[in-house]
């Protein structure tokens, strides 16, 4: 992302009251600066965001944002990002196992392979 797109995008959240802006005094050598901080609506929206845990999953980069966002700006525990995030996916899994499972088997499908489910098991514990 460039600067500009960084400016333009940060004028979006402020006109849409999700953080304000402040000028800070600049050094001597350098101009004077804005500041951003999030508004109380901007931290809900960044703690939903947080918390959402919606299939299909975030891919890892995402994932790695929202711990690296939660860790540094305080506004949730990563572990418990994590914990909710793996909770959900073995909830799918659960769910899929069961669907599998309730299907009556057809000639030429496919069973899955031996201890796939006895692995599940391993992980939901």
């Amino acid at each position: 992302m460039n600067a500009g797109q960084i400016s333009v995008t940060l004028s979006r959240l402020e006109k849409a009251g999700l953080v304000t802006c402040e000028q800070a005094a600049g050094l001597p050598d350098r101009p004077d600066r804005k500041v951003y901080a999030l508004t109380a609506a901007g931290q809900q929206r960044v703690g939903g965001w947080l918390a959402d845990v919606s299939w299909p999953g975030p891919g890892m980069a995402e994932f790695h944002l929202k711990l690296v966002t939660a860790a540094a700006a305080g506004l949730a525990d990563p572990l418990a990002i994590i914990d909710a995030q793996r909770r959900e996916l073995l909830r799918r899994l659960r769910d899929a196992k069961r669907a599998v499972m309730a299907e009556p088997t057809r000639p030429g499908s496919q069973a899955a392979p031996p201890g796939v489910w006895a692995r599940v098991a391993g992980l939901e514990g």
